[in-house]
């Protein structure tokens, strides 16, 4: 795609978000494309397609919610995951499991969006918002500043991306030994370790193909391109 045809797929981007359209069939995605492999293109058009991309998430996502409350918002969670997980050890039988796992399902949830905002924000990303995209997927993510993001070298991107699936695949095998100090049932111990199993096997089947490892993927091939 030459410039002029990213040039054409912006207006036709801005023409359908104007008539209340999704950039379906406008050829947005595939002129960033090209603007990724062109750092004078990314220069050029890094905030008209921030400014793009922006309007048509804002369109799609069921909730936004400031940057700076959702980051409040998922630390404070954080250390609530992590006091539940403390608590687990003044308590015994069935209380300490549930406050076990009650802690690891809220960590799990908090910190995937944080490592993406930590690493970003290391590798020289900005972030816009918080936000729930759809009923079926209510995990919290974080919004891409996509004016940063094209400035910033494709590694970087690519490592952005696979910090939250890293983070999350390690922590139940991080919190292993939590568990059995906290004398969990054996049962309970393996239960740990089976969420760790699923969650990797997850990313395999699926993680690969539709989420952060395919966009780890994606930008490390514009690494190897450049």
């Amino acid at each position: 795609m030459a410039e002029p045809s990213v040039e054409n797929a912006l207006v036709r981007a801005e023409d359908a978000l104007d008539a209340g359209n999704d950039l379906d069939g406008t050829g947005f995605w595939s002129a960033v494309s090209r603007v990724k492999e062109n750092p004078e293109l990314a220069e050029r058009y890094a905030d008209r397609i921030a400014r793009i991309d922006d309007r048509a998430f804002r369109n799609w996502a069921l909730v936004t919610v400031p940057l700076w409350l959702g980051t409040a918002s998922m630390l404070a969670a954080t250390v609530g995951g992590l006091a539940l997980v403390w608590w687990t050890y003044a308590l015994e039988g069935w209380g300490a499991v549930v406050a076990f796992y009650a802690g690891l399902g809220v960590l799990l949830v908090t910190t995937h969006g944080l490592a993406h905002l930590v690493t970003g924000a290391i590798s020289g990303i900005g972030f816009t918002c918080w936000f729930i995209g759809s009923i079926l997927q209510p995990q919290p993510g974080v919004k891409i500043d996509y004016s940063t993001y094209l400035r910033t070298r494709p590694r970087r991107r690519a490592w952005m991306h696979a910090s939250g699936a890293i983070l999350t695949k390690l922590l139940p095998f991080a919190l292993l030994g939590a568990a059995i100090a906290a004398d969990l049932p054996v049962w309970a111990v393996w239960g740990v370790v089976a969420i760790g199993v699923v969650a990797i096997v997850t990313d395999i089947a699926w993680s690969t193909s539709k989420s952060d490892w395919k966009r780890f993927r994606r930008e490390m091939e514009f690494a190897q391109d450049s």
